[in-house]
């Protein structure tokens, strides 16, 4: 008697694969950067040089939505006057030069997020 066994075929997998992945990972990372990373460091060198160029008298708002007008100027703060006598401290980087600069920067993470 004459028993027959079935051995199951198994395909070779296609070889080449893995240098056409390596380029589609290389490309995604590319354009990855391109479209995300540099506009984002573009805009905060911008940023950085606005708030260097910052002097004493500029109308500016916080981020917390103060209004006011710079008084003195240190290394990493500034000094605000926001009503008749009052002042206070911030840091640099809570600093807008007005309202339209601050809607249009929530406007631009607004867009970012969708």
């Amino acid at each position: 008697m004459h028993t027959l066994t079935f051995l199951p075929l198994q395909s070779a997998a296609p070889q080449g694969g893995g240098m056409s992945g390596i380029i589609m990972i290389v490309l995604l990372l590319v354009v990855f950067w391109f479209f995300m990373i540099r506009p984002q460091q573009k805009r905060q060198k911008e940023i950085r040089k606005f708030r260097e160029a910052l002097t004493k008298g500029d109308k500016v708002v916080t981020a917390g939505g103060i209004y006011g007008r710079i008084t003195s100027v240190g290394d990493k703060t500034f000094d605000i006057d926001i009503a008749k006598g009052v002042n206070i401290t911030i840091d640099k980087g809570s600093v807008y030069p007005s309202a339209d600069e601050a809607s249009k920067d929530a406007q631009a993470q607004g867009d970012q997020s969708k």
